[in-house]
This record gives C-alpha cells, sequence and structure tokens, in this order.
C-alpha cells in the first residue's frame, strides 16, 4: 500500500492562470509531487493499494491554522475557503483506517482507496470550535489573494491547496465517503468528536 495524494493538476493545467503555478511545473507541491510518485509503482508493476488522504485536523494544532482573536477579543477563523468544503481527517485515523485496508488482503489491490472523517464549511469548522471552546468562534473567510500575501513560509503554497479543496467540493463529496472509511476504522471520528479530545492542543489565547 502507497499512501498518497492528489495531482491538482489535473484540474488546474500549468497553462492556466486560474491558480499559479510554484516552482515551475507545481499547483500545490506537497500534493502533485506524491502523486508523481505513484508512476514508480504502476511502471515496475508493482502490486499496489493506492491509499490517498485528505487535510489532517491536526494541522489545526501545528501549522497556525488556529483561530486569533481580534481587537474585540472574538476568536476568528480566516481561512480562503469562501463557501466551499474542506475535506479532513484525524491524523491517527489514517492509521487506523490503513488497518482496514490491511486485512482486506489483495483485494484492492490496483484500486485507489479514499478516506475523509468530515467534510465541512468555514461557518461549519468553527462552529464546531466554538462548541469545543466554549466560546464563539467566526468564520471570517480571506480571499486567496490575501492568504497569500500573509508572507509566512509555504503561504502559497497553503492558498493553492485550499483553493483546489473548496473548488472541488462536490467532487470530493462524489469520491469521498465518511461511510465507506467507517467500514475500514468503526472508531472514525467526525471533526467535533476530534475535538473532544484534541481542543486544548490547539494554540488559542484563551480568556482569563
Amino acid at each position: 500500500m502507497w499512501s498518497t495524494l492528489p495531482d491538482t493538476r489535473d484540474h488546474f493545467p500549468l497553462d492556466e492562470d486560474v491558480m499559479p503555478t510554484l516552482l515551475g511545473k507545481y499547483k500545490v507541491p506537497h500534493l502533485d509531487a506524491k502523486h508523481e510518485a505513484n508512476q514508480f509503482f504502476t511502471d515496475n508493476g508493482v502490486p499496489v493499494t493506492f491509499f490517498q488522504t485528505v487535510f489532517y485536523y491536526d494541522n489545526f494544532i501545528n501549522f497556525g491554522m488556529e483561530p486569533v482573536r481580534d481587537q474585540e477579543g472574538t476568536l476568528v477563523l480566516n481561512l480562503p475557503l469562501g463557501g466551499g468544503k474542506l475535506p479532513m481527517i484525524a491524523a491517527e485515523d489514517i492509521g487506523r483506517s490503513a488497518l482496514g485496508v490491511f486485512r482486506r488482503g489483495l483485494s484492492t489491490v490496483g484500486e485507489t482507496v479514499n478516506v475523509i472523517g468530515d467534510h465541512l464549511t468555514g461557518d461549519g469548522i468553527a462552529a464546531a470550535m466554538s462548541t469545543a471552546f466554549g466560546e464563539p468562534v467566526s468564520y471570517r473567510p480571506v480571499t486567496l489573494e490575501q492568504y497569500r500575501s500573509f508572507g509566512f513560509p509555504g503561504a502559497e503554497e497553503l492558498a493553492n491547496q485550499f483553493q483546489y479543496f473548496s473548488s472541488l467540493t462536490q467532487e470530493y463529496e462524489r469520491t469521498h465517503s465518511v461511510e465507506q472509511t467507517r467500514e475500514l476504522n468503526p472508531a472514525l471520528q467526525s471533526f467535533p468528536e476530534w475535538l473532544v479530545g484534541n481542543a486544548d492542543s490547539i494554540p488559542i489565547g484563551r480568556r482569563n
């Protein structure tokens, strides 16, 4: 089994300027490059299951995507999702879901298995956080251009990633099933369920 990611260039070709091209040949390098490696398996006739994942809930802990406080002290979630949805899963559920694939033996060889734990709009993410934090979280979407201009390392790549996921909301609803993932992993967590045990690890400024 090979854990992989989608090639965003299938939907945002390099010769189109709808999304900036990065490093001369990628749209979202950490997705596209991972998908390129799929070819090594197919070219060499390796019997493989392509195990395709999505955005991690855990990114809200480790990558500066947590809500921040505005001047009035309100927690604000700034993501460039517009009205689209973000496909997500807990990192620990990736391992448990992979175990479910292994338990099926050779039946998935040659197939792509997509896993997902939840699929939420920015408002849905903020609502789940509001419940978990015990105070309101307001989703205030920023534009892709604003997010790219934030200037932190990887801002352009992450903006492209959010553009890809949110633009393909209907595609992900068609190809990624929470119910099918739960068949592999009965302990699969929704985003609100994951927050019950992990909200305190998200580095927001708490009220005194």
